[in-house]
């Protein structure tokens, strides 16, 4: 999967406030085409349809085996704590 680096956003530049953000949206015609020289927003990432800023990708490279095994090692405990009738989700194992 390509990824795409985010572009830089100068926020002081082009400032526009919510008013005037809602005017141009109820007026732009939802069938044109984009102009030849319009710019993606940074913060929407391909092919997810969530913000890079809320979901960032994964970062490559390598990771220990000690971490799968201690990730794995976790999230079994959980589910057998879980199997086992505990409620694991707040402040102490209580039964039920």
């Amino acid at each position: 999967m390509p990824t795409t680096a985010p572009l830089p956003v100068d926020t002081d530049a082009d400032a526009v406030d919510l008013e005037e953000l809602t005017a141009l949206a109820l007026a732009a015609d939802p069938a044109e085409e984009p102009a030849a020289d319009a710019v993606p927003d940074p913060f929407v990432g391909h092919p997810s349809t969530l913000p890079a800023a809320y979901l960032p990708g994964s970062s490559p490279g390598p990771h220990s085996r000690g971490l799968a095994v201690v990730a794995l090692a976790l999230v079994a405990l959980f589910v057998f704590i879980e199997a086992a009738g505990f409620c694991s989700t707040y402040g102490p194992l209580t039964f039920g």
